[in-house]
């Protein structure tokens, strides 16, 4: 599992590199980067930190996702949970951040 990080979408937060518990996000230039993304263990933290969708997490065959991608945009306190799948399509997930630790 590994997730990409597009330096274009990037503000220089840092806020995906303070979550990831296994720091392997790194920062120059104030961007960050993933040096070594095989290293990733896919926990997603740093996707539902990002607001500006600059991480994407591949979804590989493993766990159903077919070589798609999914980030989050947000909305208030609603997150977008955005899936592009492999043959383009996309789907949007609607998740209320005030109940999404509540199960």
């Amino acid at each position: 599992m590994s997730i990409r990080i597009n330096k274009e979408k990037c503000v220089g937060c840092l806020k995906c590199m303070k979550v990831c518990p296994g720091t392997l996000i790194k920062e120059k230039d104030n961007k960050v980067y993933i040096k070594y993304p095989k290293d990733c263990w896919g926990c997603v933290s740093c996707v539902k930190e990002c607001r500006f969708g600059a991480i994407d997490f591949y979804l590989g065959a493993d766990i159903g996702g077919n070589a798609g991608t999914m980030n989050v945009s947000y909305e208030g306190d609603i997150l977008h949970w955005n899936i592009t799948k492999s043959d383009g399509t996309k789907k949007v997930i609607d998740v209320n951040s005030k109940d999404s630790n509540k199960y």
